[in-house]
């Protein structure tokens, strides 16, 4: 991500952000997102970013457990950011997120879609997901053919937080979908790749 402007600027909180909602300043459809505190646009999506979005969300919800769904490109609360991810799997029923989004304690697995945004979710959404304490994130790397699967996150103590593990699984291989410490399934990486 790129350095602020050298003018002032400012971060705005989680509840700033809703509230600017709330009034009309920001719009639902907006491009943009909350990342640490800066009110960031999203990035554009592509045909090989949908597609991988759209199959992957499919196989993933196949394979969950009935009381975990997936909701895909909404935003997960935490503390200082409102990210989007591409997908999220969160404890259901869906009716439970109507008045609030999920929090970090409602997610087991984020999933971001990299194509042209690799750089950025391996180093900011990694960040800011490993803080809020997300066990485990998915990266499917549409450019190198892979699932990078970061686990075992730092939380909010660390001075910087990250994932202390990452294994790759490529296009012969299989993921495991990992709930709560539990693997639920096994999920072949060609299915989840345009």
């Amino acid at each position: 991500m790129p350095a602020p402007p050298p003018e002032p600027v400012r971060r705005f909180t989680v509840d700033e952000y809703h509230r600017m909602i709330h009034v009309g300043i920001l719009k639902e459809d907006d491009p943009v997102e909350l990342l640490e505190g800066w009110i960031v646009a999203k990035m554009p999506r592509n045909p090989p970013h949908d597609v991988a979005v759209a199959l992957t969300q499919a196989a993933l919800s196949a394979a969950l457990p009935q009381t975990w769904i997936c909701r895909g490109q909404s935003a997960v609360t935490t503390t200082d950011s409102e990210p989007e991810p591409d997908i999220a799997v969160v404890r259901g029923p869906i009716r439970r997120y109507i008045t609030n989004h999920p929090g970090a304690a409602d997610t087991g697995l984020v999933v971001e879609v990299a194509d042209s945004t690799l750089t950025r979710d391996r180093t900011l959404k990694a960040r800011l997901y490993a803080r809020a304490s997300i066990s485990i994130y998915w990266i499917v790397n549409i450019p190198d053919r892979r699932i990078e699967v970061y686990s075992d996150p730092t939380g909010s103590d660390a001075a910087e937080s990250h994932y202390r593990q990452r294994q790759d699984f490529d296009v012969t291989g299989a993921v495991p979908l990992v709930l709560e410490g539990r693997t639920v399934a096994t999920i072949s990486v060609q299915d989840l790749l345009p």
